[in-house]
């Protein structure tokens, strides 16, 4: 399948797992995934929808970190014809309980351990919206009423094998696929609604301005919630051929850590994450030598900091 053929996103799934498919696609820990084997995942994801009544063009709002499930979790409803609400992860309950219920999401993919927080429980005291059905937890105690991811995946078991490949070829460039809310500074949050063929489309030309490129690893501490994280992390990875590393909170001691353990090449962030990182005082007890691509922006940057990130951290 070539370039200008995948114009969704499940067809950009597709054709990496065609493309790269031997190549390590997505890593959390001891969790290494293929293209090949991420897309094996997606599929399972997308008739585990379907065998729980998701119909296409249905929402599916995920409220969770950056983890490799919140990638499977996500792309899985794309596949299945859904539309994926993304959810701040510090939004309290009230707030996501308003973007839930705007979106009409009648399944939420979720996490109650993520710092300290169940995001379950600060829902439930808010009150769930009534269009909400399905309430699924990737990692963390599973509350009642709710189900855990595992748990909910075996239901893909009794789908026909072709349910998700049938589901993908039915959605048009032209469908939306996100739902990414504003951050409300001047009200209330607003919806803004993404379409596949334009988000592959602008994030295809992204990847390619900025250089990211097949064997590349890519450390995303950009939340996959923001266009920044779901369109320039995930969506960039899978048409490049891109290695995606999710990190769930910037600290720069484990980000340092991560990029000598994992040798990553690509680190993208605000200049206060690089700033971070070359006033560390730990900085030269970790080899960042296979840093070579940045991309920063959002506020001032420093013209010494770009020097710096040259000299110091090999970009």
């Amino acid at each position: 399948m070539g370039e200008l053929e995948a114009r969704t996103i499940p067809s950009v799934v597709e054709r990496a797992a065609e493309l790269f498919g031997a190549r390590e696609g997505l890593v959390e820990g001891d969790r290494r995934l293929t293209f090949a084997e991420l897309a094996a995942e997606v599929d399972r994801a997308a008739r585990a929808y379907v065998a729980h009544g998701v119909q296409p063009g249905d929402r599916v709002a995920v409220w969770a970190p950056n983890m490799a499930d919140w990638v499977i979790a996500a792309l899985g409803a794309f596949r299945a014809g859904a539309i994926v609400v993304t959810v701040n992860t510090r939004f309290k309950g009230d707030e996501a309980g308003y973007v839930i219920g705007t979106a009409g999401a009648t399944t939420l993919v979720t996490v109650t351990d993520f710092l300290d927080t169940d995001y379950v429980a600060l829902l439930d005291a808010a009150g769930r919206p009534d269009c909400l059905r399905d309430v699924v937890v990737l990692s963390g105690p599973t509350p009642d009423g709710s189900v855990a991811w595992p748990d909910y995946l075996r239901a893909a078991d009794d789908v026909d094998a072709g349910a998700g490949a049938e589901r993908a070829a039915a959605i048009s460039p032209d469908d939306v696929s996100t739902i990414i809310f504003t951050s409300g500074t001047t009200g209330r949050p607003k919806g803004a609604m993404l379409r596949h063929g334009a988000s592959v489309k602008a994030y295809d030309a992204w990847a390619t301005v900025v250089g990211l490129a097949e064997g590349d690893r890519y450390l995303i501490v950009n939340p996959f919630f923001h266009c920044f994280g779901l369109n320039a992390g995930i969506i960039a990875c899978l048409v490049k051929g891109a290695t995606m590393v999710p990190h769930a909170v910037f600290d720069a001691s484990s980000v340092m850590r991560r990029v000598e353990e994992e040798r990553i090449t690509m680190l993208p962030g605000a200049p206060a994450v690089y700033q971070t990182i070359l006033d560390h005082p730990d900085l030269d007890d970790h080899d960042l030598s296979s840093l070579r691509l940045a991309v920063t922006g959002a506020a001032t940057v420093p013209v010494e900091m770009i020097r710096r990130m040259r000299t110091e951290l090999t970009f």
